[in-house]
């Protein structure tokens, strides 16, 4: 009997020892794991700071480098997660292990919370007693204060103007004040509401229907065809807004240009239509007209939208080498020909194709087939880029003088280099394609060298490419645009948008407040809601400070929007 209580006694040690060796594994395992994402994530973000670093340092030396410091920012984001979850995990092993220590990962130094933040003290009612002895002779000797970042979700509210009425006792008339006027009409949303709508839909690419779902989970009920009554009837109140920046953009000298697909809904299917965009921007070259973007929705990409969009304006179009702006550069056109300035960066990309080593890779070519000579010509148009860095924001005489001095030799050599290379080579060869394409027609070299003889002039479209930018990013949120009239429509807002985010403001905020000014300020006071004269400090004044608004501005757009047709909106499509 002793004997077999002493074996029970010795096979119970022997599972305990072994159960606290599983524990002490399993913790030493949590924290291996945890200092192993750690130090991925450490890494990933020492390459990232390194990338970016040599990107400041040395310039954008490839099109994939924008592209290869997103997607470690993407990777970083999940290892900094996945880091954080085995810190947790180990924390907690290691609570139920004594003698294992807990893995303490080393953090990034956060930076402080913004000074404008409003503070809220929440204070932890202090002991009246001492902790150790119960004495309550205790004084206060300081306080230590922790800072937790928080959000207030969206509070809505309904704003009730009261206009009293008063009779006369002598001769019963009845005295009220006259009703304000509202950014719409029939104007039941405020203007910060309007504003949300607006620049949630064409900013944020958030389509109605999406909106209208999260308001009622809010608490509030507005139906998809009520949102897009409002929507159209701030479009029209807009419009002057609009035209001011159209005329602004049109008397430019110098414009760039470009296009981008959009889907657009038609009977059965989606086919392709374009939005296009005219861009006004002297900041490379220090000039003092603000930047603004100018925006314009068609069904297909025939060369009459770009003759009808630039009608009456003549200068210099930066531009692709599309062939539907080619009636633009005729010498009889009327009231002048517009000069074509070339892109360089859509001519290396033709080169940067047939030299991507990583590419060829990802497509499951062995990474050596490449072309040489195309490497050779992405290298020296890259040296061109780089003196272009060195003069941007100088002036343009500055930057006429640089490039003649540094410019001008590198594309003569580049030049007579090129016309070798295409000589030795087949004309069906790829990169014979790429080097025509400088050489194609006649005056395309001349095209693509225009920069050098004016210091207006950019190298590269880039200007237009990235006003594009946000709408090829969006687009795989709203799908397509469900008419004709709303596409117009979404480039009538792109224009006001990306002009407003050109100009470093907010585009909401600049909404909000032009809304809620607008029916108050006569026609003449228009230019400063303009976003390069719009400031918030300004955005409290109203005209005029006691008399009528201006009616004839107010009148015009009121009997426009009440013009409009009503129109159903299906509630199951993704739509502009």
């Amino acid at each position: 009997m002793d004997d077999a209580a002493s074996e029970i006694a010795r096979l119970r040690a022997a599972l305990a020892a072994s159960e606290a060796r599983v524990a002490s594994a399993e913790a030493d395992l949590a924290q291996v794991r945890a200092v192993v994402t750690t130090s991925e994530a450490m890494i990933r973000h020492l390459k990232l700071e390194i990338a970016k670093l040599r990107r400041e340092q040395y310039g954008q030396s490839s099109e994939r480098r924008a592209r290869l410091i997103d997607q470690m920012e993407l990777q970083l984001e999940e290892l900094e997660a996945d880091a954080t979850e085995d810190e947790i995990a180990a924390e907690r092993v290691a609570a139920e292990v004594v003698q294992v220590p807990a893995f303490e990962r080393r953090r990034p130094v956060r930076k402080p919370f913004p000074e404008h933040l409003p503070r809220e003290r929440l204070i932890i009612e202090a002991p009246s007693t001492c902790t150790c002895c119960g004495s309550a002779r205790i004084m206060k000797m300081g306080e230590d204060v922790t800072e937790t970042l928080e959000v207030i979700p969206r509070q809505w509210k309904v704003i009730q103007t009261v206009r009293e009425k008063f009779t006369c006792r002598d001769c019963e008339k009845i005295s009220q004040p006259p009703a304000p006027f509202h950014a719409t009409p029939r104007g039941w949303a405020g203007p910060n509401l309007l504003a949300t709508i607006l620049f949630e839909k064409f900013g944020q690419h958030q389509p109605l229907n999406r909106q209208a779902e999260r308001y009622a989970r809010e608490g509030v009920d507005l139906s998809l065809s009520t949102l897009a009554d409002q929507v159209g009837a701030c479009a029209t109140m807009l419009q002057p807004i609009h035209d001011l920046i159209r005329a602004h953009v049109l008397a430019a000298g110098r414009l760039h240009g470009d296009d981008t697909t959009v889907p657009l809904l038609a009977r059965g299917a989606t086919k392709q239509a374009r939005l296009w965009t005219y861009v006004r921007d002297d900041r490379p070259f220090a000039g003092g007209a603000p930047p603004a973007a100018l925006f314009y929705f068609s069904p297909d990409r025939e060369k009459t939208h770009p003759n009808t969009h630039l009608a009456g304006w003549h200068g210099i179009l930066q531009a692709d080498a599309y062939g539907g702006y080619n009636d633009l550069y005729r010498a009889d056109r009327s009231p002048a020909a517009v000069i074509s300035a070339l892109c360089w960066s859509h001519a290396r990309r033709k080169f940067f194709e047939l030299a991507d080593i990583a590419g060829n890779v990802r497509k499951g070519k062995p990474a050596h087939e490449i072309s040489p000579v195309a490497l050779e010509a992405v290298a020296r148009i890259d040296a061109l880029f780089e003196i272009e860095r060195g003069v941007n924001g100088t002036s343009a005489e500055e930057r006429f003088a640089a490039r003649q001095q540094h410019t001008r030799p590198l594309v003569d050599d580049l030049h007579d280099w090129l016309i070798v290379q295409r000589s030795q080579m087949s004309k069906h060869n790829p990169v014979a394609k790429a080097i025509n394409y400088l050489f194609d027609k006649d005056g395309r070299w001349e095209a693509f060298t225009r920069f050098l003889d004016d210091g207006r002039l950019c190298m590269s479209n880039n200007a237009a490419e990235r006003a594009l930018r946000g709408i090829a990013l969006g687009r795989k949120a709203w799908l397509f645009a469900g008419s004709q009239r709303g596409g117009e429509r979404a480039a009538f807002m792109y224009s006001l948008i990306v002009t407003a985010k050109m100009n470093d403001i907010d585009p909401q905020a600049w909404l909000a407040d032009i809304l809620a000014r607008m029916p108050n300020i006569p026609v003449s006071r228009l230019p400063e809601l303009l976003p390069w004269n719009w400031s918030v400090a300004g955005s409290g004044d109203r005209w005029p400070p006691d008399g009528p608004p201006d009616a004839c501005l107010h009148d015009r757009l009121r009997r426009c929007a009440d013009r409009r047709k009503p129109r159903t909106h299906p509630g199951n499509r993704q739509q502009l």
